[in-house]
């Protein structure tokens, strides 16, 4: 898997996973709308550490500034 996320789209999803997070524990978000967006915030969380998205390679985007 090449690199296809830059920095910027990483750190915008580590701020929305910990949002998501901390709605979900200060109970904002209940029932199975906080289950959706759990694993929103782990899929946005995975995809950043391994700096790959796969909807990013379907649609041919890529925002890492290093080839």
């Amino acid at each position: 898997m090449k690199r296809n996320m830059g920095n910027a789209d990483k750190g915008i999803r580590i701020i929305a996973a910990i949002a998501i997070a901390l709605l979900y524990y200060f109970n904002v978000i209940e029932g199975t709308l906080a289950y959706v967006l759990m694993a929103v915030a782990v899929i946005f969380l995975l995809t950043s550490l391994i700096n790959f998205c796969p909807l990013y390679k379907v649609f041919g985007i890529n925002t890492c500034k290093i080839k």
